[in-house]
């Protein structure tokens, strides 16, 4: 097994991990609606900027109609859609719980993919969906009653938070059955940094209509007039949709895919710590058990 390749993967975890805190905290200040088109933007910028230095070209101009299409909705249901709803359910749950719903998304995936493009899965893996689900359900359905020492804050799990969480996971899956068939092409797959950039080009005209049929640049003017905010967010961008996007197709060149996806899915493992001694919330046992077994069962779709 290459250590470069565990190294990177490792690093695009570490990535993804920061960026949930850093667009957690952004979406406390300006709200998750301002944060996701400023987040776009940065996004947008930082891809355009690394294709015109690699490529000579800021756009993928030669991709086929087809993969624009698809990938534009992908863009639309996974950036769009899903991410208005896991940045509601940052904000009503805290990162560590919509994390951990966000995670359901891979096993989710797998069934969209199954019914839709006819992928095969093992038994084993269908076992996988059933051990992640269970592990989810031992954290979402924690207990809080009991006031934790030294004045932790402690997170209500509410109707709104789940179904937004579940609603994010679901755009989540149905973005990256999307995004495959989008780049999927007779010569094979087209370059997943250019089919990322479609996916965001697609999300931020999206929000565009959407914040100007409802009026709402008013937030948006407002959002970068705060400093942090706008610094927050533009970290999330460069650490998640760019960065660490970018770790792990660099560490799939080194490792199989069933190993790079069993180590990114530890994201909501890796988010426990910054719940613990940042957010100061309450994590029992049960939590870290069931997250435990989230991960495991995630682990099992991928061998």
């Amino acid at each position: 097994m290459s250590v470069t390749g565990i190294i990177l993967a490792i690093g695009t975890v570490i990535c993804w991990t920061l960026s949930v805190q850093f667009f957690e905290a952004a979406s406390k200040r300006v709200g998750p609606l301002a944060v996701n088109i400023i987040r776009m933007a940065a996004a947008l910028l930082f891809f355009s900027v690394f294709l015109l230095i690699r490529d000579g070209s800021p756009l993928p101009l030669d991709f086929p109609l087809r993969a624009w299409i698809l990938l534009g909705l992908s863009g639309t249901v996974g950036f769009f859609i899903g991410d208005i709803f896991l940045f509601k359910a940052l904000v009503e749950l805290g990162p560590r719980l919509a994390m951990l719903l966000h995670s359901l998304a891979a096993p989710t995936a797998a069934v969209i993919g199954w019914i839709f493009l006819h992928e095969e899965y093992r038994l084993h893996q269908w076992f996988g969906i059933a051990i992640t689900l269970a592990g989810v359900g031992l954290v979402i359905s924690e207990k809080t009653s009991a006031v934790p020492k030294r004045q932790r804050i402690k997170r209500s799990i509410t109707v709104t938070g789940v179904a937004a969480g579940l609603l994010a996971m679901l755009g989540q899956a149905c973005g990256m059955v999307l995004s495959k068939a989008g780049m999927q092409h007779d010569s094979g797959y087209l370059d997943a940094f250019s089919a990322t950039q479609i996916r965001v080009i697609a999300a931020s005209l999206c929000f565009l209509v959407f914040f100007t049929a409802t009026r709402r640049w008013v937030n948006v003017k407002s959002a970068f007039e705060d400093r942090k905010a706008i610094l927050h967010t533009s970290a999330g961008a460069f650490l998640g949709p760019f960065l660490g996007v970018s770790l792990a197709l660099l560490a799939l060149h080194y490792l199989s895919t069933g190993v790079a996806s069993t180590i990114f899915s530890l994201v909501p493992i890796c988010i426990i710590p910054f719940s613990v001694f940042i957010h100061k919330e309450e994590v029992s046992l049960r939590a870290v058990f069931g997250a435990c077994i989230a991960v495991f069962g995630v682990a099992m779709l991928t061998f």
